[in-house]
């Protein structure tokens, strides 16, 4: 839900706000789980070697690798598009228990605004 929308919705209950902080727990214990991690993607090169092409100060770096490299870039590749899924729900989780947990400023109406 978009934070607008949020700030609109009726306040969190009891019971909704333990089961978004759960949900909360949950997804960092999912990030502790996670091996290690690195941006970039891994392609094939020739002669069977394998390059490892990143984006480090807007200029492209690209390292040549092993088979045995390879996989375990692609594998830490993998799990930093984890790491960014699960921080993308952990903000939008902390968005809605802030945006409706604690009482925000008075809105005032606007039907009858000028």
């Amino acid at each position: 839900m978009s934070p607008e929308k949020l700030s609109q919705a009726k306040p969190l209950t009891a019971r909704q706000l333990k089961g978004l902080t759960a949900r909360y727990q949950r997804l960092k214990a999912r990030i502790a789980k996670l091996g290690w991690v690195t941006q970039g993607s891994v392609t094939p090169g020739s002669t069977g070697a394998w390059r490892w092409t990143r984006k480090e100060k807007a200029k492209t770096i690209t390292v040549a690798l092993s088979q045995e490299q390879a996989q375990l870039f692609k594998q830490a590749i993998s799990n930093h598009r984890q790491l960014e899924q699960i921080i993308r729900q952990m903000r939008a989780i902390t968005q809605e228990v802030l945006l409706l947990s604690v009482p925000g400023p008075r809105r005032r109406d606007r039907r009858f605004s000028s």
